[in-house]
């Protein structure tokens, strides 16, 4: 890696290099990992972010959505396995219809607390009892945690879940989300930005956009060297968190999985756009362009 500053470095594709693996290993091995989120209206992002960790590797993909969203998973995901939990009543007064309900909790719980690696987040939905839920799993669970989406939305006003967190935690807020949660945006000193909310909730904080920033709990920082306009699109970051996901249920430390899980999407969205065009390319074409991504590494 090449250091541009202080405990700073740039992160390119040459930097990367992702275990061999063991003839006689079985899907075990390579992780158990669960997605817990959807909502209906957003029934593409938990898909987008299992199709991803299925590709970079992961063992097994759990998916849990909530009961209306469940077939649609179950019609979109042949390599992963979607569950469905309690969802607040579509016949129900008020607003929530169609999330993640209260009694979902324990249900997730079961699943989770075996899971080599989680995320939450990915079309959760800001509704109460789905930000309850992710709350209650965020602040019990203990194995390497992504917090994305409405996984981070769920913290604003309850920083406190955050740091009192007892696994590994990576978050990977866009400007809004984290403008959102601090009260202010990153400004021009993006770095600063993410080194200090990881210095002071102890985590791993990936700040994406334009040269994605990772910055850990230690200080040191990492700017991606990859990645292009194009992959601006909603599911982008879905897939980002798949990867991520993935890399973290094979036992790869967070402090490494996050800046490689951030400079293999870009490099998937260069390949992608050498292909279909800023223009055109879809967060789907970032998957088709893993294979190819995954192996130069």
């Amino acid at each position: 890696m090449k250091q541009i500053g202080d405990k700073l470095w740039e992160v390119a594709p040459a930097d990367i290099s992702l275990p061999h693996r063991d003839r006689n290993a079985h899907k075990g091995n390579f992780g158990r990992v669960v997605i817990l989120g959807g909502a209906v209206g957003y029934s593409g992002a938990p898909v987008l972010a299992a199709k991803a960790a299925v590709r970079t590797g992961a063992g097994l993909v759990t998916v849990l959505v909530p009961e209306p969203v469940w077939p649609v998973a179950a019609a979109k995901l042949e390599c992963a396995m979607p569950r469905p939990l309690p969802a607040v009543p579509w016949a129900a007064v008020g607003p929530g219809r169609g999330t993640f309900s209260r009694l979902a909790l324990d249900r997730a719980l079961e699943t989770m607390s075996g899971a080599d690696a989680a995320l939450i987040g990915p079309g959760l939905s800001r509704e109460p009892d789905a930000a309850w839920v992710s709350r209650k799993l965020t602040s019990v669970l203990a194995c390497p945690l992504i917090l994305d989406a409405d996984g981070i939305n769920a913290l604003v006003g309850h920083i406190d879940v955050l740091d009192s967190r007892k696994g590994p935690t990576v978050l990977t807020p866009h400007d809004g989300e984290f403008a959102r949660l601090t009260g202010r945006v990153p400004g021009e000193d993006r770095v600063g930005a993410a080194r200090a909310f990881a210095a002071a909730h102890q985590c791993v904080l990936v700040l994406k956009g334009h040269r994605t920033v990772t910055a850990l709990p230690d200080g040191r920082a990492y700017v991606n060297t990859t990645g292009n306009p194009g992959m601006a699109a909603g599911g982008s970051g879905d897939v980002l968190s798949g990867i991520l996901l993935a890399l973290l249920g094979q036992g790869i430390p967070p402090e490494q999985a996050a800046p490689w899980a951030v400079c293999l999407h870009g490099q998937a969205g260069d390949l992608a756009a050498a292909e279909k065009g800023e223009y055109s390319m879809a967060p789907t074409d970032l998957m088709e362009k893993l294979p190819e991504t995954l192996k130069r590494f």
